[in-house]
């Protein structure tokens, strides 16, 4: 027998009813956010910024592949990590090839970022079987002027990351063995999604959000929001599609 709440059909349509009308609330709400975000002021790129890619070296305006929209994810891959990319952002990109296409298809070029050399971007790439441009900010100011990733100085002035160091839970341990980095060193990686749009001639940052963020992995979303029994938030632990422990 379930431990769940147990009710008839009437019962459950009427407190889905309840729900209903909280969800229209969040819709409403969320409708609002998407407004503010589209009109959020561009600001010009005016450093020249350029990045080791499979294809060879490319500038910021390269990427948009003659596109005028530029959406990319910074993967949380850090010169010092001996084992791979974050295994929560990996099982995010997972999924992300399919909407590559989609997107093309409506004036927009997706990419992944991390600061690892290509060398080591192309290996994982591989061995993850993705798709996807995948572009090297190793050695260049990008990551820091746009805020996705933190010089030692900066992480150090962050009481979330100090504090976290200081007694760092099991979990996140377990990840920074997943990764083969120092915890000091791997949260300085900031996992986000950055825009970048293209007018005649001109590069313009649009926007950036990180993580935390509502936009997860399409399969934690389903085990969030769709699942009867939702998603387990207690130990926030992801593994890479090729490490699943048995039985999981």
């Amino acid at each position: 027998m379930t431990d769940h709440k147990i009710g008839t059909r009437a019962e459950w349509q009427a407190a889905r009813d309840e729900l209903a009308k909280l969800e229209a609330e969040h819709a409403e709400r969320n409708a609002e956010i998407k407004r503010r975000r589209l009109e959020l002021p561009w600001a010009p790129v005016e450093k020249e910024y350029e990045f080791e890619t499979e294809a060879g070296r490319r500038t910021l305006a390269d990427l948009f592949e003659g596109r005028s929209q530029l959406l990319a994810y910074n993967i949380m891959f850090g010169p010092d990590y001996e084992l791979g990319a974050c295994p929560g952002c990996s099982s995010l990109v997972d999924d992300l090839d399919a909407a590559a296409l989609h997107l093309g298809h409506r004036d927009v070029t997706l990419i992944l970022f991390s600061r690892a050399p290509i060398d080591r971007l192309v290996a994982y790439k591989r061995r993850m079987a993705w798709q996807l441009p995948y572009v090297s900010t190793y050695g260049t100011d990008f990551p820091f002027d746009f805020g996705l990733a933190l010089t030692k100085e900066q992480a150090q002035e962050i009481p979330e990351i100090t504090g976290i160091l200081d007694a760092p839970p099991e979990w996140l341990q377990d990840w920074g063995k997943q990764i083969g980095a120092k915890l000091e060193d791997g949260l300085r990686e900031n996992p986000s999604w950055i825009a970048f749009a293209r007018e005649n001639g001109t590069v313009y940052h649009t926007y950036t959000v990180s993580a935390p963020d509502p936009f997860v992995a399409p399969y934690y979303s389903f085990l969030q929001e769709r699942t009867p029994k939702g998603a387990d938030d207690s130990e926030p632990r992801s593994w890479r599609k090729d490490e699943y422990p048995k039985g999981e």
